[in-house]
């Protein structure tokens, strides 16, 4: 509220000191005409003593008179820039302000999103945790080995997705100042056979299908970051799509380049939204309402490591719903 408050005040000011300008403006110009009149009035009773002129005529064409009208359209362009200038400074002074004004309103919307989905995040695993420590210690000589399978794998799975988002924050701070990429060679086709092996584990109600058109590629990059790359996007496609989930992986190469592709059959992403939904922290939609796990850095961390590789990467819809990443890398580090 009182940043409203406060907005509301700064455009009363500005529009007060634009209707002010105006209005000296307009007392500048009436009083340069009443000085020219007087002037050219003077000038004339002048020459008629001094028996230069006799006629009109003969003042509007003498050259004192010539001399003092190009004087006073000088003025006057002089006035009529300054004020332009004015308008144009005050112009771009509300356009940065209020430029100001909405970044600083993202911003804090961003951290207030980041706040909201990182604690929840943060509490959900360690509940999760806790209450299978919980009912290993209250009910350890009544459990059965299966139930002590399912509980011990259901707090690795939480301890697994803690251990994920602490690194997923660790790697967005790296990523502003201090990542450097490690360099090794692998065969980039069996690398994501493994992903898609992975994903198929954890997500066994959904549909993985995968595609490559170059079984022996072998590139030079970053394996760890490739792995949070791949594994942030599969992961999004699974959480962004209904129960059945359709998602499919091609490998494609081109020259130098090679093309990572990942699309699904999920809710999509609104046009309005493709150009943000890379930023830290941003999630598409209202964080008091979403449903989604997440904490706003997945595709922020896609975007910084494959621009880190020389990369590009692409946004757009799926048919008839869903959407599609493309990622395009060298095979090569330069």
């Amino acid at each position: 509220m009182t940043n409203i408050r406060l907005r509301i005040l700064s455009f009363v000011v500005i529009a007060y000191m634009l209707m002010a300008f105006t209005w000296w403006s307009v007392l500048l110009w009436k009083t340069l005409e009443d000085a020219f009149q007087a002037k050219s009035y003077l000038m004339k009773i002048g020459m008629i003593a001094e028996g230069r002129i006799r006629t009109d005529y003969d003042f509007y064409r003498s050259e004192d008179y010539l001399q003092l009208e190009q004087d006073y359209e000088r003025q006057q362009w002089m006035v009529a820039g300054e004020g332009i200038f004015f308008v144009i400074s005050l112009v771009m002074g509300v356009w940065l302000i209020n430029r100001g004004y909405n970044k600083e309103v993202h911003s804090t919307q961003q951290r207030r999103n980041f706040l909201l989905s990182i604690t929840h995040e943060l509490k959900s695993p360690i509940a999760s945790i806790k209450l299978v420590l919980e009912t290993i210690r209250k009910r350890r000589e009544k459990l059965l080995p299966e139930q002590m399978d399912k509980l011990t794998n259901s707090g690795l799975q939480e301890a697994d997705r803690l251990n994920t988002l602490v690194n997923d924050l660790l790697l967005s701070a790296k990523l502003e100042t201090a990542y450097q990429i490690h360099a090794e060679h692998f065969n980039l086709d069996e690398f994501l056979q493994d992903m898609i092996w992975k994903m198929e584990e954890r997500h066994s109600d959904a549909d993985f299908h995968y595609h490559s058109d170059a079984p022996g590629l072998i590139v030079e990059a970053d394996k760890m970051g490739l792995t949070s790359v791949v594994g942030n996007l599969l992961e999004n496609a699974v959480k962004y799509s209904r129960k059945g989930a359709v998602i499919r992986m091609e490998l494609v190469q081109k020259a130098r380049y090679c093309t990572i592709t990942i699309a699904d059959n999920g809710i999509g992403i609104p046009n309005e939204e493709k150009d943000r939904i890379f930023d830290r922290f941003y999630r598409v939609g209202n964080e008091d309402t979403r449903t989604t796990k997440g904490t706003g850095l997945g595709l922020f961390i896609v975007k910084e490591i494959v621009r880190a590789h020389g990369g590009t990467i692409e946004v757009s819809d799926n048919e008839p719903n869903g959407s599609i990443f493309k990622i395009t890398i060298p095979t090569r580090l330069k």
